[in-house]
């Protein structure tokens, strides 16, 4: 498990297929829509080498179309989560000492399959279950998750490469075992390629992993398992059950073996885990390894000197791609007095142009949120907006669920920078603006600092390098992932590494060196060539 015997050439991203009117992959994918929405599958957990199917069957519908059955999936109880610890542990010894390059070439070949033949399948999987357009799931589902693989194999190669010095007639080695135990992947619906990447990641290192994927994403978590399992990923590696949060975490974070959580998720959820595991520090063998990326609060600061364009650009594709769902959506919004007018008229015009419903129509910019709850939670917090007198919606605004759970892009102009818009998390296309006077850069940035107990993404325009370099010094712990002159969504694979701290997580950076290395348990070994056999060192000899 040290160095290996010859290198990973450095990983490319994998290109962005375009998806034009009349291309080869958009003929492609819409078979692989109409194939998917022609059968209702029938979903099993993964245990082991088994397809566990329990009965106990629930339904999977597109966000956009609750009312059509894509699947049914067999929901778990408890003794399915003992059954996938058990299969973990089963399967740790063999996988812990499998020689580094063959569970390199597993996860390079999956990469492989998803670039190839399973595009289409993924991409669909996502867009139906999720409601993506083919864009948004083309770079998620696809090309991210393909970059995650490839990029994780290089990283690993690294860190197995690195070793301390040795001294004349010693030599020292560093060993990068596996955790001891099972870890756990608890991973959300708003992104395949954190599905796949958190329990893939860990595996990849050695660890035997339980992955617990949101319902809500369970469509597409299921063509994962089929990729990984094709790609010759050993039974018991990666279980994959389904089962309520409180059932499975109950079992798992009062287990002697539990070795590790890698989780995205709310905030909420994940201090109470970490809580929990706090309050069981004694049950385990060894110290859990906690990683997790939670919510946000995401910005676009502006100074006055911005293009206009430029920023209502950023709002309409930072605020408003997947409906304000990704973690690093813009929500907040500060625009001096001197570009406010002409912001609000290209932001309005834009708005204008988009267009709402099903994924299957790719002239649509904009779909559906995930479900019900989100639903509900994403328009209180619209008419919450709108009973405030400080505050004015200037587009959107409305909603509907008859069929499918769509609510229209909406911006809300506050005069309050501490509205509850401002301030909390929302996780919907909605952005909340509030106008500054242009004067008041430095105490504006201020206020974007102390507004929110998040700090994952933000952005600052302007063409001033003076103001850049003031925002991006005065914002240092306001975002683990700050932009200038650009949207604060869209980070890259092996570019920008993703991460937030303060109230969004512990900054681990998926995509990123650092993340594999939380899934190692280093033992350095030094062997000495010339063993002394005298007690004595030469100053107790006498002159």
């Amino acid at each position: 498990m040290s160095n290996g015997f010859f290198d990973v050439p450095h990983p490319r991203n994998e290109p962005v297929l375009s998806y034009a009117p009349g291309s080869k992959e958009r003929a492609v994918l819409k078979r692989a829509l109409e194939d998917a929405r022609s059968k209702v599958l029938d979903i099993p957990m993964y245990i082991g080498g088994d397809e566990v199917r329990t009965g106990n069957t629930r339904p999977l519908t597109p966000p956009h179309d609750h009312k059509h059955l894509l699947a049914n999936f067999h929901e778990g109880d408890a003794t399915h989560v003992e059954q996938a610890i058990n299969a973990a542990m089963g399967a740790k010894a063999l996988w812990s000492e499998l020689a580094w390059e063959h569970r390199a070439s597993i996860f390079l070949k999956a990469a492989d399959l998803l670039a190839g033949p399973y595009r289409p399948v993924i991409n669909a999987a996502t867009m139906l279950g999720q409601s993506k357009n083919a864009y948004q799931a083309e770079i998620d589902s696809a090309c991210e998750l393909i970059d995650f693989l490839r990029f994780n194999v290089y990283f690993m190669t690294e860190i197995y490469r690195e070793q301390p010095a040795s001294s004349p007639g010693v030599w020292n080695r560093m060993e990068y075992r596996a955790l001891e135990g099972f870890t756990f992947a608890l991973t959300p619906f708003n992104f395949t390629a954190i599905a796949g990447n958190l329990p893939t990641c860990m595996a990849m290192m050695g660890n035997t992993v339980v992955w617990k994927p949101a319902y809500t994403q369970i469509y597409a978590a299921n063509v994962i398992m089929q990729v990984l399992k094709e790609a010759g990923l050993p039974d018991g590696v990666i279980n994959l059950i389904y089962a309520d949060g409180p059932t499975v975490g109950n079992i798992i974070f009062n287990h002697r073996d539990f070795g590790g959580l890698h989780f995205t998720g709310s905030t909420a959820v994940f201090q109470g885990m970490w809580k929990t595991i706090g309050q069981n520090i004694q049950k385990y063998r060894s110290y859990p390894r906690i990683v997790g990326e939670t919510g946000g609060k995401d910005f676009i600061m502006v100074h006055k000197s911005a293009k206009a364009k430029e920023v209502s650009t950023a709002i309409s594709r930072g605020a408003f791609e997947f409906q304000g769902q990704k973690c690093s959506a813009a929500s907040r919004c500060y625009i001096p007095s001197n570009l406010w007018e002409d912001v609000k008229k290209y932001l309005l015009d834009d708005l204008k142009t988009f267009k709402m419903g099903g994924t299957e129509d790719f002239g649509n910019f904009i779909n559906a949120v995930i479900d019900e709850k989100a639903f509900n939670s994403i328009s209180g917090y619209i008419e919450k907006a709108r009973q405030n007198p400080l505050n004015e919606i200037i587009a959107g605004g409305k909603y509907d669920k008859s069929k499918g759970y769509f609510i229209e892009p909406t911006v809300i102009v506050s005069k309050d920078p501490l509205s509850i818009t401002m301030c909390e998390e929302i996780f919907g296309p909605v952005i909340t603006i509030y106008v500054y006077h242009e004067e008041n850069f430095e105490q504006t940035l201020e206020l974007v600092d102390s507004t929110s107990p998040y700090a994952l993404t933000g952005s600052i325009f302007s063409k001033d390098r003076y103001a850049i370099e003031l925002a991006t010094k005065k914002l240092t712990n306001s975002a683990g992932n700050f932009y200038i002159n650009d949207k604060p969504t869209g980070a890259v694979v092996g570019q920008q590494p993703f991460g937030g701290a303060r109230g969004s997580g512990t900054n681990d950076k998926a995509g990123a060196k650092v993340n594999l290395l939380r899934w190692t348990s280093l033992r350095t070994i030094k062997e000495t060539f010339v063993t002394p056999t005298d007690y004595r060192y030469p100053f107790l000899d006498k002159e």
